[in-house]
């Protein structure tokens, strides 16, 4: 099997290029209020491999933002990225197959009530670059 890609990494650089008004992390810090909007992936442990370089990986996309309308939008505008434009590309690193919403955005609950959280989870098939 050749390596994984670093799922993560990708959409995080991807994604900051898509949506350079807004923070694109794998993790949240102490200073969240200070960055919206803010997007986040992170792989959920599952997924699959066909043994030989495909990858079937799990994602979590949370939208943090000041309004529950900007957040919807926001998780709206990158869903439509991840299910209309990653499909088929390619870059250094990585080549993006199929990509399937296995959750739809939608609001999520957040403990500070000073911003608001829209979430989904993708299906996203990819393969290093050979």
């Amino acid at each position: 099997m050749a390596d994984l890609v670093d799922i993560e990494l990708e959409l995080i650089t991807r994604g900051t290029a898509r949506f350079p008004d807004a923070v694109v992390r794998d993790e949240l810090d102490n200073n969240l209020l200070n960055e919206l909007p803010t997007i986040r992936f992170q792989q959920v442990p599952a997924g699959s491999d066909d043994g030989v370089r495909l990858a079937r990986f799990l994602v979590d996309m949370d939208v943090f933002a000041g309004s529950r309308a900007d957040a919807i939008t926001l998780g709206r505008l990158v869903h439509g990225w991840l299910t209309g434009a990653l499909p088929g590309s390619f870059g250094e690193t990585a080549v993006f197959g199929r990509v399937a919403a296995l959750t739809l955005p939608g609001p999520r609950d957040y403990e500070n009530t000073a911003l608001r959280r829209v979430g989904a989870t993708y299906e996203i098939f990819c393969h290093p670059v050979s």
